[in-house]
Parts: structure tokens; sequence; C-alpha cells
């Protein structure tokens, strides 16, 4: 009896925490199950609106091909890419964002806000300029997305890693890349101009197949090295020394995480230009939703980052009473408050912690 009253307490713990991980698990297959059926919808909307509306059941038929010859080549043709865009596009940066928030352990972590998505703008407008093709795209933008991340490091490594200030040194090196990009395009010439207006704001219009073939199926490969790495970031949460204990190089596990979401969010932009606030806010909903970070939560990140761009590009599509803005204008203008309380919350928990 007084072993059993004795084991009784030790017992109660692991139950309760297994009926926590439990409830994660359960919340984050339902919370799936409910991005996929939207997603699904949303699909539909896109699919059947434009210029020339199409009945849903026709449009997700020409979307695989049945259907009358018109039909499939509207949807296939000019409105299947711009979607496929967004939601590949939406994917990536929002498992990009985050990666780097549970990298850094900072909620501020995200690539637009530490100069990633600007860098990459940049490489895409100048391989613009010099006049290279459409295909390269991806390559320019990721060469620029690696030319911020050296920036960043250059700029923000002093003395070991301060979050702070990467996050500060990144907001410079985004403003300043993303005046580049403005600068050249200014001085292109008159039918240039439109074509890279896009690297100046985020869009997802005109996209083509040979576009989102190319970026698009380099950030499926880049989304499944994410999931790969998984397991040693679920080491490096505990922390350096017990990672070190269990054999893992901590160094090397990071900095592997960082190449691939400094991967995942150039070649995103590769599709978009710098869309701001996914990459930033996907991973806080999710955990809001979920609970705490896991391979499910990694994937419903990708899924709810999909849901999110494509909702907000037919947000700035048909809901907008000034037609034709991009994409980028609705995800900054829910993105900036977001950085904002963000930003108040986390001088109010340094403040704290000097207290």
């Amino acid at each position: 009896m007084n072993d059993l009253r004795t084991a009784a307490p030790h017992a109660a713990p692991a139950a309760g925490t297994g009926r926590r991980v439990s409830t994660a698990r359960g919340r984050t297959v339902l919370t799936a199950v409910v991005g996929v059926v939207v997603l699904c919808a949303l699909v539909t909307v896109s699919v059947a609106n434009g210029d020339m509306p199409l009945p849903p059941l026709d449009a997700v038929k020409g979307l695989f091909g049945l259907g009358d010859s018109a039909t499939v080549l509207v949807v296939q043709e000019f409105r299947a890419p711009r979607m496929v865009a967004a939601i590949v596009a939406g994917a990536g940066l929002a498992v990009a964002g985050a990666l780097l928030q549970r990298l850094f352990r900072n909620p501020l972590a995200s690539p637009d806000v530490m100069g990633v998505t600007g860098g990459a703008s940049f490489g895409a407008v100048a391989m613009l300029a010099a006049g290279a093709s459409q295909a390269l795209m991806p390559l320019a933008a990721l060469g620029g997305g690696l030319l911020a991340a050296v920036l960043l490091g250059v700029f923000g490594w002093r003395s070991g890693v301060s979050v702070t200030r990467l996050v500060l040194v990144g907001l410079a090196v985004q403003a300043g890349l993303s005046a580049a990009v403005s600068f050249m395009v200014v001085r292109f010439p008159t039918e240039l101009a439109g074509s890279a207006l896009q690297w100046t704001t985020g869009s997802v219009y005109g996209r083509t197949w040979t576009e989102v073939t190319s970026a698009g199926g380099a950030v499926a490969v880049g989304l499944v090295a994410a999931f790969a790495l998984h397991r040693r970031l679920a080491v490096l949460d505990l922390g350096d020394d017990s990672a070190g204990a269990l054999g893992l190089n901590t160094h090397a596990a990071r900095l592997q995480v960082l190449v691939i979401a400094i991967v995942l969010a150039s070649l995103a932009a590769a599709l978009t230009g710098p869309v701001a606030f996914v990459a930033l806010a996907v991973p806080h909903m999710v955990r809001f939703l979920t609970g705490p970070p896991t391979a499910g939560t990694l994937a419903l990140s990708g899924l709810a980052g999909a849901v999110l761009l494509l909702a907000s590009d037919l947000v700035a599509q048909y809901l907008l009473p000034v037609g034709g803005l991009p994409v980028g204008v609705v995800t900054a203008t829910l993105g900036a408050p977001w950085l904002l309380v963000l930003m108040i919350r986390q001088s109010s928990s340094v403040n704290r912690s000097v207290r």
C-alpha cells in the first residue's frame, strides 16, 4: 500500500503530460482538416472568378483538364499558375518564418524582417535589368537572399548572436535593398518598369507555368529538407549543452536550418516579390491554435501560409474598391500593426527581465 501511495503522485504528471500531448495532437489534426477545406474552397473561388466568370464545378473540372477546351484554356493557362504560385510561395514563406523563429527563439525573426526577401527581390530585379530569362529568376532571387544573409552576418554578428541586434540590422538591410530595387525600377526603360514593379510590393499577377515550375519545384525540395531537419530542431530546443551531450553538432545544425530558411524565403520571393506578414504571423497563429512546435505544426504552418496568401490575393482582386492592387499591399496592411504589437510585447518582456 505504501508503495502504491508513493508511486501515485509520480504517475499523475505522466498521465497529465500524455493528455496534453494527445490534446495538442488532436487540435493539430482538426486545424489541418479545417485548413484543407478552406484551401479547397479558395482554390475553387480562384479558378472560377475573373474577367470571364465560370460555374464552380466547370472551373474545377477545367483545372483537371476536363470539360470544353475554352474553359480548360482559361483555367489552366491563365488562372491556375497564379493560384499555384500563391499557394507555393505562402507555404515556403510560412515554413521559413517558423524555422527562423524557432531557431532564434524570438517572435520577431522572419525573412521579411531580417532582410532576406528584400535581398531576393534585389537579385531578381538585377537579373531582370541584365535581360536574363525568367527561368533564371529563382537563382537570382536565391543569390540575393544569400547576399542579404551575408550582410546580416557581417553587421549583425558581433561578439555572439543578439537577436535584437539581428532584427534591427535586418530591418536596415531590408530598407537598403528595397531602396536599391526602387532605384533600378525608376531607371528601367518604360517597357521593363511594369515587369519589375512586383519586386517593390509583391504580386502573383501574370505568373506563368515556367516560373511556377522552376521556383515551385525548388520550394517543394526545400520544404522536404525543412521537415528532414525537424529532429535536429527538436534537439536544439533542449539547449546547446543538452544537444551537445546527445551528440549533435549544434553549430552545424543551426547553419543547416538557417540556410534552408533562407533558401525557402528567397525562392518564394522569386514567385511573389517581397510579400510581408506571412512569414512573421503564420507561425504565431499556428502556435496559438495548436501549442508547442512539432513536425505536425511545421506542416500546418505551410498549409496556413498557403491559405493566407491565396486569401489575400483574392481580397486584392475582388474585395478592395481599387482594382489591380498587388497582394503585397494586403499583407503589408495586415503585417504593420502585427509587427508593432510584437515589438511592443518584446520590449515589455525585456524591461520586466531587467527589473
